[in-house]
Order: C-alpha cells, then structure tokens, then sequence
C-alpha cells in the first residue's frame, strides 16, 4: 500500500510537471557576451524617457540574460498584444501552407465564394493571400480605416470583399489590419476551426505557451490582427523560434522556407533609412534597422529578432512613442553584444539584478493619507447627471487603504486602491479600448492625495497596455471627477464631470 501510495505521489508529481511548460534556460549577460552595465543604462534611460515599459527579457543565445516587469505588471500575467498578433496570424498561414492547405498564390474571392460582391473588380479578383500578408491588397487607407470588427449585424468577410480596390494588388503598400483578419478567416474557412484552435496543437503547446486567448469577432473568428493576449515569456519563445529558424527542442515547427520568406522585405513602405518603419515589410513581420526584424503592436508591444547577433528583445508597454524604446536598443543593448563571452563582474551584475527585481510603475504623487479630508468625505455618495462615460455615482471610504466604488450604466465596479503601493483585487471598465471583450479588466491601483482637496488614483489594467487615471477634487459638498487614459486610439481624456451628495426625499 506504502509503495503503491509513493508510486500515486510520483505519478502526480511527474503529471504536474509535465502540465508546466518548461521555463527557458537562464544565464548571466557576460556569459552570453553582453555587458551587465550596458543593460542597467538600458534601464535607466528607458526609466528616464519611456512613458512606461511593463516588461522586458532580453535572450542571447537561446537563454535569458535580463528579464523584469514592472510593478504592478507581474510575470505571469497575460498582456493584450494589438498588431503584434499579427505576426502570429501570419504564422497560422505558413502552417496550413505547409499542410497543404493552401497556396500563398490563391485568390482571396476563392475561399469566400458566398460572400463575393455579384460584380468584382478586376484588381479584387486578382486578389492573393500573399498580398493579404504583405499589406499590399490595393487598398487606400481612408477605405478601411472603419473596418466593422465588432457588428454583430454584418459578416466582416463580406464587407471586406465589398471595399474598393484602388491598386493593383501587390504594387502599394497600406498597413491594413482588416486584411490580417481576412488571414484568420482564411484559416478558419480551409480547417474548420479559428485560428486560436488551429495554433494550439501546432504552435502554442509545442512552444509551452499555456493559455493563449484570442478575441474574437461577433461571428466567432479570431480576430488575427489584433486581440491576443499572452505572456512576456511566451512572446521570446515566438521570438526564438523564428531565430531558430523554426526549430524548437529539435523539432520542426515552422518550415525554413517559411521563415525566410516572412520577415524577408516583400514589399516596400518607405525610402527613410533611419526610420523603423521604412525597411520594409514581410509578411505580418516589420523589417528594421540593422539587419533586424521584428512584430510589433500599439503602445509598445515588442518580438525583436536580431540574427547576427543571435538575440531577441520583448517588450511589453504602454507609451505613445514607440520609436523610443527601438532606439535604446540600438543605442545600449545592440553595441553590447560581443562575440565570446566578457569577463564576469559580480557588482555590476548584483546591482542589475536587484535594479530589475524593484522595477515599479510610480504610484501617484502625493501623500499617502489626508486625515482631516478623509474623515470629511469617506464614504460618502456622489451623484452625476448623465455623462458619456455613464458614471452615476462615485464614493470613496478611506480606512488603512481605499475603496473606489463607482457605479457606470447601472453596475457597481469596486477598486481597492492601495496607499503608495499598487493594490489587486479589482476590475474596471475600458473605455478607450477598441475590442469587443474588453468591457472589464481587472486592475490594480494606487492612489494619493495631491492636495487636501484632491485624491489621485491610479488604475493600471494590468493585461492591457492602458492605465487610467482618475482624479477626485472635493470641493464644498461637490465632487470634481476627472479622467484620463496614458493611451489610445483617439482622445486620451473625458469631459469633466460635477457630482454632488444624494437630495433627502421630499417631506410629506
């Protein structure tokens, strides 16, 4: 009984492990050739003028010599990674071409037959999946910019197919996430099942990325150019294995040719040369500066592959300028990279690791209590007339840390919010972003008082690159209640809204 008992523990203990993707291997920068002291001024640059980073990990050689996240950004935590699903989509294509599937030179009308407008043009029946892939279907800008993706009312195939074709497919480039969207419906439509499902057996288990999500569109379909949500380390293991040229533990995953012909310039964007954005494009991937190739997404969502030196860079963030966080990777990491190994240097590399294990987000400036102010209005209810936003009453009860309750288009959202520190524990509506499921998120927040009037919180929708920030005067018996996101796709920021205390019913 002993030894059938043991044998039921191991038996459980070896499952476990197996159910737990293996991590990638680690090492020490100078072991892998790359200076401890170049990634700690990486760091402190992006710190000083990257508005924000929430994760980084920076492989050599297939191991990882730098990684850290940004609190209240945790390792295990998903992130939505917008444009940078493209590249994922991409690979989905190269799989079912490899399968036989299809064919990069198949017509896009001849998947979607019920769906072709009764008169195509000519330039939509010329129409290829490869032009799909390299942003060059013909389209001009202004035609897809207001691409249906969360109607329930419309087949967004249809409509896709129903837009004018200005160019002759293959000859003008337009960055066009409809057309990624058209990929994922193209795999949905020769395997029977969403691009997330094709991916799982294919690419997601065999890489260790554990839960994967995809938005979807009303109709079901993955959304392909945007709405997948994973790791930090899941995305190097992507990264990795296109450096490897689609081997993983000594599998084929991906075929050579594939990944030659994917972050190869398919097609021409632009004649800057010190410009990221005008090296070329492939198919769903970017070509950049020094002989690098990358996937990218809104807001700072990063796979940088660098082949020559046998490196690839994540980052996940939430910044307006995207253009910064490549530049600090050509001006310290890229320069750092030597061909052997460097001379081991504890200091330098004691003082990078606790550098990146108390990387934080600033909480809000302030202090962290306001006694007199917070006896005054700690708990009280505040009432909005009607707002774009829905909000309909806002109160906050102070004690060792805060309650935000705010109660938007009949629902109460409470928000523990920490003093000086980032709290967990509640979820909030989105109101920026643009995906179909994003209605709620949880977050984390923090909060202080910028005067004895005004507490700041902040909300960090730690999944998304977004984080709002809501700012409460109370002046007198009203409450000023102000809100802005770091980023987004149109205005960051909501009119300003005046609530005052519940009126006592009416005496008879």
């Amino acid at each position: 009984m002993r030894a059938l008992a043991l044998s039921l523990i191991l038996w459980a203990a070896a499952t476990l492990a197996a159910a737990q993707p293996a991590p990638l291997p680690r090492s020490t920068p100078e072991a892998e050739g790359v200076s401890s002291a170049a990634i700690l001024a990486f760091v402190a640059d992006a710190e000083a003028t990257v508005d924000a980073l929430h994760s980084m990990m920076l492989l050599r050689h297939g191991r990882v010599i730098a990684e850290g996240w940004w609190a209240p950004y945790r390792r295990e935590d998903p992130h939505l990674l917008f444009s940078l699903s493209k590249s994922f989509a991409s690979t989905g294509i190269g799989l079912a071409v490899a399968e036989g599937r299809l064919s990069l030179d198949g017509t896009v009308l001849e998947f979607f037959p019920d769906d072709a407008p009764a008169e195509p043009s000519a330039n939509l029946t010329a129409m290829r999946v490869r032009d799909l892939l390299s942003m060059s279907t013909g389209h001009h800008a202004e035609a897809i910019e207001a691409f249906p993706y969360t109607d329930p009312a419309v087949s967004q195939t249809r409509v896709f197919l129903s837009l004018p074709v200005a160019h002759k497919p293959g000859t003008h480039f337009v960055y066009n996430t409809p057309a990624s969207y058209m990929l994922s419906a193209i795999v949905q439509q020769v395997t029977g099942t969403t691009l997330l499902e094709y991916l799982r057996p294919r690419l997601f288990e065999p890489l260790g990325i554990k839960n994967p999500r995809w938005e979807a569109t009303p109709h079901g379909l993955s959304l392909g150019g945007f709405g997948l949500s994973i790791t930090t380390e899941d995305i190097a293991r992507f990264g990795q294995l296109y450096l490897q040229r689609g081997l993983w533990n000594r599998q084929r995953l991906l075929p050579d040719a594939w990944v030659e012909a994917a972050t190869a310039r398919q097609v021409s964007n632009g004649s800057n040369p010190d410009s990221d954005w005008d090296q070329g494009y492939g198919f769903q991937f970017w070509r950049s500066r020094h002989g690098t190739y990358r996937g990218d997404g809104a807001f700072g969502q990063y796979c940088i592959v660098i082949p020559q030196h046998d490196a690839v860079v994540v980052f996940t963030a939430g910044t307006r300028d995207m253009g910064a966080i490549q530049n600090l990777v050509w001006k310290h990491l890229l320069p750092a990279m030597a061909p052997g190994t460097l001379p081991a240097n504890a200091a330098v590399r004691d003082a990078l690791a606790r550098t990146l294990a108390g990387l934080s987000l600033a909480p809000p400036a302030g202090a962290a209590a306001a006694p007199l102010a917070e006896r005054r209005v700690s708990g009280r209810a505040y009432e909005f007339p009607k707002n774009d936003g829905g909000i309909e009453t806002v109160r906050v009860t102070f004690g060792g840390d805060a309650v935000l309750v705010l109660r938007a288009n009949g629902r109460d959202w409470r928000v523990p919010v920490g003093r000086a520190t980032w709290m967990r524990g509640g979820t909030l509506p989105v109101w920026e972003s643009p995906l179909p499921a994003t209605t709620e998120q949880p977050v984390a927040a923090s909060g202080a008082w910028a005067d004895e009037d005004t507490f700041t919180v902040k909300a960090c929708f730690y999944e998304t690159p977004f984080c709002q920030t809501l700012r409460l005067r109370f002046a007198g018996d009203a409450l000023v209640f102000d809100q802005a996101m770091n980023v987004g796709f149109g205005p960051t920021t909501r009119p300003t809204i005046v609530g005052l205390p519940p009126r006592a019913p009416a005496q008879r």
